[in-house]
């Protein structure tokens, strides 16, 4: 349905290439996840496969995207700013063809939605509405648009578990082919079955793509063991070679000295000598060629390494006592009788549906601890703390003196930053780049109490687990706001759900 041919993607502001000679044909039923590390381009081939239109400002483009005469559909990663402000009838008003849409297409598109097929002429204003809520909109947009495949970048941000369940059902049953970005590891094992892996190795300077035809856990502990495999090729055959050249040098070095210590007399020995030495000089020439054959060992993208150093709480420490007896938003009382309290190493975690003030309560519990050293935020909506025309060194530590500016070069290149990317501004990096810059500036002011709001939301599969074990080893306090499966079940102490009654303890 859809030919990628020899497709190459190149940065325009380093000349770096994000894709190169790419190329796969996407099938009727298939459901393709594109994985890779933070700022990989995953987004920007979903964009590229869509309109070239969307990238060109950016980067450029060698190779074809051949529709076939068939159709797509593009979820973008946020909503854009010019539709939040407008109603839902606005924002289905700006399709062509909404009104040439017969009732019974919306009342099935609705229904396979769970949405009321009253609400596209709706006159609240999108920004209203909850995350479940708008990803339902966002597709139904898609929908009304009659495509025959749909590439959805991250549709699983800012969804409550509920929500999360509808868009696996989605994707799984959908008769359309979907391609999607995600860094939802427990969507990505149920739904997909295909994986596109986007790696940037040598320091981001060679790319590679691996196309798995397969579950998502099949193709991880399938790479891990073709990844053992060949390393032990490689220990095997490095062990023989440097055997051979420990030979090598032993009859090397004793021909060298019979060759200079030999008379000058003995010339059929000198013959022979040499005669020596031209042969182990041939089994050097062997010996390099052999080593240029041998196989390599593993090559894969660097992990980010991030640690938490010289943070701990005292376990009787209180840390915050919070009752609210109603949670308030724009005059709308979301809930009731809220009581928290919060003493050393807890680790808290706050779910809910969408709409119920999750990120509210937090930014109320930030308020309450203004007065405490250590408390680092990390907000949901990343422009409420960063100006994204600063870059990552300011962003940092706007007054670092060289010495800290070191210390932050070494942080930001251990999560994989390039020199140029240091200096970028934050408004070209990736959401999960702008996610590990968060994390390290809580590293780098030693922060001891963490209000994270959907922190995971933006970390690729492969990083995820790094975030998880750093937080599940940090020895201060985090209340956080998740709905990420995995991150819930292997970093959190406690979980609460928010409802309108208030915190209630799972």
């Amino acid at each position: 349905m859809l030919e990628i041919n020899k497709l190459t993607i190149i940065h325009k502001n380093d000349n770096r290439r994000l894709l190169e000679d790419f190329s796969f044909v996407l099938n009727p039923l298939d459901k393709v996840a594109l994985i890779g590390e933070e700022g990989n381009g995953k987004s920007t081939l979903l964009k590229a496969i869509h309109s070239f239109d969307l990238v060109n400002d950016y980067v450029s483009i060698k190779g074809t995207v051949n529709k076939l005469g068939h159709k797509t559909a593009y979820l973008h990663q946020e909503l854009p700013l010019e539709y939040k402000y407008l109603s839902v009838w606005e924002y289905f008003n700006t399709l062509p063809d909404f009104y040439e849409l017969n009732p019974k297409e919306i009342a099935l598109t609705a229904r396979m939605l769970e949405l009321d097929k009253d609400i596209f002429y709706d006159d609240r204003k999108l920004r209203s509405f909850s995350g479940g809520e708008i990803i339902k909109l966002e597709l139904a947009y898609l929908l009304f648009q009659k495509p025959d495949i749909l590439l959805l970048d991250e549709p699983s941000n800012n969804l409550d578990l509920n929500s999360l369940n509808f868009l696996e059902n989605f994707i799984k049953t959908s008769k359309l082919p979907i391609m999607y970005v995600s860094h939802d590891e427990t969507l990505i094992e149920n739904t997909a079955n295909i994986i596109i892996h986007l790696e940037l190795l040598r320091h981001k300077t060679m790319t590679r793509v691996n196309v798995y035809k397969g579950k998502y856990i099949d193709y991880i502990n399938e790479r891990r063991r073709g990844f053992d495999r060949q390393d032990q090729l490689a220990f095997k055959e490095n062990s023989e070679w440097k055997k051979k050249e420990e030979r090598y040098k032993r009859i090397y070095q004793r021909v060298d000295h019979e060759l200079n210590t030999i008379s000058r007399q003995n010339a059929h020995g000198g013959q022979l000598l040499k005669k020596k030495m031209h042969a182990t000089k041939a089994f050097e020439k062997r010996l390099l060629k052999e080593k240029e054959e041998l196989t390599e060992y593993h090559d894969e993208e660097e992990a980010i390494m991030l640690k938490f150093e010289d943070v701990e709480v005292p376990n009787n420490k209180k840390i915050l006592d919070l009752h609210l007896d109603k949670l308030v938003v724009a005059d709308k009382v979301l809930s009731e009788n809220i009581d928290l309290k919060v003493y050393g190493k807890a680790k808290i975690a706050i779910i809910g549906n969408n709409g119920l003030g999750k990120s509210t309560l937090l930014k109320v519990i930030r308020d309450n601890l203004k007065d405490l050293k250590g408390v680092f935020y990390m907000p949901q909506d990343y422009e409420e703390v960063m100006d994204f025309n600063d870059n990552a060194l300011h962003f940092i530590d706007p007054d670092a003196n060289k010495e800290a500016a070191t210390r932050i070069r070494n942080l930001l290149g251990s999560c994989r930053f390039t020199a140029d990317e240091m200096l970028h501004p934050l408004s070209e990096l990736s959401g999960g780049q702008k996610a590990k810059l968060f994390f390290i500036k809580m590293i780098y002011q030693k922060s001891e109490i963490l209000l994270l709001d959907e922190p995971t939301r933006n970390f690729s599969p492969l990083s995820n687990p790094v975030i998880y074990n750093i937080l599940k080893e940090f020895k201060g306090v985090i209340i956080a706001v998740s709905h990420d499966r995995l991150f819930l079940k292997e970093v959190f102490d406690v979980i609460y759900e928010l409802r309108p009654d208030g915190l209630k303890r799972l």
